[in-house]
């Protein structure tokens, strides 16, 4: 195999969906590498969670103290902004020992030799989290790249006083989606169900990826990108009917506008994640109390599939000296009954690890939701139904074209799909530009 990154890159950064072991990777150390089992050592962290310098302090006074691994927590920006600090960073051999990686971030930073295989030191982490889930820190191989920190399961919310007042039925398909956005209209033609919004790509990602989609795949030695496959297609061309004959709005997410719609019950109903409830607390404070969550829609009645919308895991980088002392502490930070109980409680997060989501921090529902008690539980057995995801060494671009094309697709009404393949194009145009080969 030549010794160049973007052909360790295909060795390495396997879009999760292909599920193959053959190709060796090549390109990233492995965590017992560095001779560093055992002895003192002093890691560094970076991370956007709130409250992880607490979570952090617990392994040092516990576990930590006894295998002499202490943990200093490092706050940081998230996003993009992380991730070009921490290329940065190893550019010059001076990466923290572990970093939180949101999951599309992942190819990239295996792509450019940032992190370790820990595969080693965590083969008791696999169990404790969903197929789906797993399989996006492990890009397809054998190796292992990050543990699994939180995820985003995307759920269906929606008005639960509207919709009773309108008559209206929870929808189980995306056709009884559809059909429900059109009856509301007739009833009350001032009001709509929903938004499509064009300034969050992972929304559309997530609905991509719940419909089958591999954005990212890999042929031999050469990456295949599928933007605009059949199953992204299909998606496009659903929300653009929507939005062209006007039964729902195609204003964006986070704006003043949006979130009067949402608290004056204009709009009732939110495709989102998990994390929604933290987000109608701001954004509809009146509404407290009058909302439900319920299972996405379904493609097809007989299927029981989610997208992910969100979510990170803690990796550790090839510039460690402590690489296998910092795997431990990943592997705890994420598996452990206790450090996943102060994750909660600090951070605010929901747990990527299984036996967590039904834990004694997620026994009530949030305060938003209090109407709902099985709120957390629900969202447990959804989460089950996670989709793979397949994701690239540069998502970013793929995001940004998205915010563009689709944007003004959705301010004009005009086809979703010519955006869907201007978003292709453009993936495709800068993964050559980088000098990787583009199978067509």
């Amino acid at each position: 195999m030549p010794n160049t990154k973007h052909s360790r890159l295909v060795a390495t950064a396997l879009a999760v969906t292909l599920g193959a072991t053959t190709l060796a990777a090549c390109g990233s150390e492995k965590a017992g590498d560095d001779g560093a089992q055992s002895g003192p050592a002093s890691l560094t962290y970076w991370t956007w969670t709130p409250g992880m310098d607490k979570v952090a302090d617990l392994w040092n006074k516990g576990p930590g103290k006894k295998q002499q691994i202490t943990v200093t927590v490092k706050k940081q920006a998230s996003g993009d902004t992380l991730v070009t600090k921490i290329l940065t960073a190893h550019k010059a051999k001076k990466a923290p020992d572990l970093v939180q990686a949101e999951y599309q971030a992942l190819p990239t930073l295996v792509s450019n030799d940032v992190l370790a295989d820990i595969a080693g030191e965590t083969k008791d982490a696999k169990s404790k989290f969903a197929d789906g889930v797993w399989q996006q820190t492990t890009l397809g191989t054998d190796a292992v790249y990050a543990i699994p920190q939180d995820i985003g399961p995307m759920m269906f919310y929606y008005r639960q006083d509207l919709f009773k007042k309108y008559g209206l039925k929870v929808p189980t398909t995306w056709d009884e989606f559809a059909e429900t956005a059109r009856a509301l209209k007739k009833k009350a033609p001032e009001k709509d169900l929903t938004t499509f919004s064009a300034n969050d790509s992972g929304l559309f990602a997530g609905l991509a990826q719940q419909a089958g989609a591999k954005w990212w795949t890999t042929s031999g030695e050469k990456w295949k990108v599928g933007i605009n496959d059949a199953a992204s297609k299909k998606v496009a061309d659903f929300w653009g009917g929507l939005v062209k004959e006007g039964a729902i709005d195609n204003q964006p997410m986070y704006t003043p506008s949006w979130n009067k719609a949402l608290n004056t019950g204009k709009q009732i109903a939110w495709v989102s994640a998990v994390w929604a409830p933290g987000t109608l607390t701001t954004a509809a404070p009146d509404t407290k109390g009058k909302w439900a969550m319920a299972p996405l829609p379904q493609w097809s009645s007989s299927e029981k599939i989610t997208g992910s919308w969100g979510g990170s895991s803690t990796a550790v980088t090839t510039d460690s000296s402590h690489k296998a002392a910092a795997a431990k502490f990943a592997a705890w930070l994420n598996t452990d009954p206790q450090a996943l109980a102060a994750l909660a409680k600090e951070g605010g997060i929901y747990p990527a690890a299984t036996t967590a989501q039904t834990s004694d921090a997620f026994a009530q529902p949030p305060a938003f939701f209090s109407n709902q008690s099985d709120f957390y539980a629900q969202a447990s057995e959804i989460a089950k139904t996670t989709a793979p995801s397949a994701w690239g060494p540069n998502v970013n671009v793929a995001y940004t074209t998205f915010n563009d094309a689709f944007g003004a697709a959705a301010k004009n009404k005009s086809d979703f799909s010519a955006a869907l393949t201007k978003m292709q194009d453009e993936t495709v145009a800068d993964l050559k530009k980088q000098g990787f080969e583009v199978a067509e």
